[in-house]
């Protein structure tokens, strides 16, 4: 199969969040587990997909102590593709004097990711997280508006994929999506951290209320947000001063686990009248290894796809 790679005269570059510990996974460094018939990860359909789109350079936020590994099993065979950088995320980076508690097990989560690219990224970019599979409409659809937007105000104007609930479910237990409520014109008026989301054996979907904590049912039709954001250079000055803000305002019970969320920084901007964030909705399934009982169905899926002429057999 021949290459469709687009070209695009603008640089935009494609963000990818390899931070995290994969605790629910069982341990193990889930987003450097081979997945594709030849031993590619979820990564390597995801830069080819970005590739394809547009995108034209990668950054690989990634823990330090990951460096060597990484780069022996991905990094250095993107290298010869597009330019590659590295950022580097650590729970004890902390502004303004703060330190990291001493039994605190993570960093402080995906704002926080991004945060550390600051000095790294400096062209429009999506952001995404390593061990989501989002399809090829979604890299497409961010990738031209972050060509073609042109803000016509001050306010800040973003955008993020808008998966379908529905599509983004694990059949091995609950997963934790940011559920949006959108404007008719395909803006984004309030995005919900939500938890427990899962289908029951009648076939509603349901999930943990966030204000009251009961078990709810949601409409599996809903727009979640999947950590597929479209940004410019700016957002790192807003996640910078939120991060500082958020450490001080952070209470001593909280320390251990509370978590600095991109859906909480958008919202907050969004319910300020600070930015405003295009919903690009995408109808492509989304699937990742959140649990370790996940990777076969990712496997089997990466087969159709490759059996289906979606992927080459050799995807670089």
């Amino acid at each position: 199969m021949a290459r469709k790679w687009r070209k695009s005269v603008k640089e935009t570059t494609l963000v990818v969040m390899a931070a995290g510990i994969g605790s629910r996974f069982g341990g193990g460094i889930k987003q450097l587990e081979p997945v594709g018939p030849n031993g590619e990860i979820i990564m390597d359909y995801a830069i080819h997909d970005a590739v394809e789109a547009g995108f034209n350079k990668v950054c690989f936020i990634i823990r330090k102590d990951l460096e060597k590994d990484f780069k022996e099993i991905i990094g250095n065979r993107i290298e010869k593709i597009l330019p590659v950088s590295y950022a580097f995320q650590s729970m004890d980076d902390l502004p303004g004097g703060h330190t990291a508690p001493a039994d605190r097990k993570k960093p402080f989560g995906t704002g926080q990711a991004v945060l550390a690219a600051k000095n790294v990224v400096d062209t429009p970019f999506v952001v995404i997280n390593a061990d989501d599979y989002y399809g090829k409409e979604a890299f497409v659809k961010v990738h031209d508006f972050l060509v073609n937007n042109e803000p016509a105000g001050d306010k800040k104007e973003y955008c993020m994929a808008g998966f379908i609930l529905g599509n983004t479910l694990s059949e091995n237990g609950g997963v934790t999506r940011g559920i949006c409520q959108v404007s008719s014109d395909g803006i984004l008026q309030e995005v919900v951290e939500t938890s427990d989301i899962e289908r029951q054996a009648d076939g509603t979907v349901t999930c943990t209320d966030p204000a009251t904590g009961e078990t709810v049912t949601v409409s599996e039709n809903a727009h979640v947000s999947m950590n597929m954001w479209g940004f410019t250079p700016d957002i790192m000055d807003v996640l910078e001063k939120g991060f500082l803000d958020f450490l001080d305002n952070m209470k001593p019970e909280e320390s251990l686990k509370k978590e600095y969320l991109l859906p909480g920084v958008v919202g907050e901007m969004v319910e300020k009248g600070e930015a405003t964030v295009a919903v690009l909705e995408t109808k492509d399934r989304w699937f990742g290894v959140t649990y370790k009982e996940d990777k076969q169905s990712v496997v089997d899926s990466f087969k159709k796809l490759v059996e289906d002429g979606v992927y080459p057999p050799s995807l670089f």
